[in-house]
């Protein structure tokens, strides 16, 4: 008779580099809580998500512990988890930063990219328009994000490239309600204002560039505000 063993369901799966389980999670939760999977103000069971995930509930604190410090989740005086609320009184801010990293990130791909980056650059654009023709909101979120992280790298600066990218991460559930305000279904015209800056890019025009960032903020900015201040009362005859 074979011997009964009491080892954890998660230890009989194949085994796991040192850290890989918290990074699993990490993974996991962040995908849902960017894609708002898990809304703001969702509570963050670690039993339901420990059985979810056949592991035990110590990577998923480390997770925990990283997405706090990211902002994306925060812990409640009686130490339960939650989705952390999107800062609304405070998206001046954020939309003034993201305004800007369009602006100078596409201005130095102007005049530092490489025809290997302009390659690149060209793929997510592929990715990002075949998201478009099949609306699926997720993909056009993510591969949003690749594109002009993949235009920032063509800048050559570092320190850009690491704040736009953070921008662009924090304000995709920012970009997940933009999508909703079209019902998913986004105008087209964004794949064509991505070709207009793959063109100024390759052409090196740096003035055109700037206009094109500005003008490809400001369209963002202005249909969230619009959405955020949209009136949703219903007259209701008393």
């Amino acid at each position: 008779m074979a011997k009964r063993s009491d080892t954890p369901a998660e230890e009989t799966q194949p085994e796991r580099k040192r850290g890989s389980g918290a990074q699993h999670v990490y993974e996991v939760l962040r995908r849902d809580i960017l894609n708002l999977t898990l809304p703001p103000g969702s509570l963050i069971d670690e039993v339901q998500l420990s059985e979810r995930l056949n592991m035990s509930r110590t990577p998923i604190r480390e997770a925990l512990v990283r997405l706090a410090s990211e902002g994306l989740v925060s812990t409640l005086p009686n130490r339960s988890t939650v989705v952390s609320n999107i800062d609304f009184l405070n998206l001046h801010t954020f939309f003034d930063a993201l305004t800007l990293m369009y602006r100078v990130t596409t201005r130095l791909a102007a005049e530092n990219h490489t025809e290997a980056d302009m390659a690149k650059i060209r793929a997510c654009q592929a990715a990002f328009s075949h998201a478009v023709d099949t609306q699926d909101a997720q993909e056009m979120i993510s591969t949003n994000r690749d594109f002009h992280a993949a235009i920032a790298e063509a800048g050559r600066n570092p320190y850009f490239t690491g704040l736009f990218c953070r921008l662009l991460d924090e304000g995709r559930r920012l970009l997940r309600l933009y999508y909703l305000s079209f019902d998913d279904r986004l105008p087209h015209r964004y794949v064509v204002e991505h070709d207009e800056m793959i063109a100024a890019i390759e052409a090196r025009d740096v003035a055109l560039c700037d206009r094109l960032g500005r003008t490809h903020a400001d369209q963002i900015v202005a249909q969230i505000q619009q959405m955020i201040a949209r009136d949703r009362r219903h007259d209701i005859p008393l």
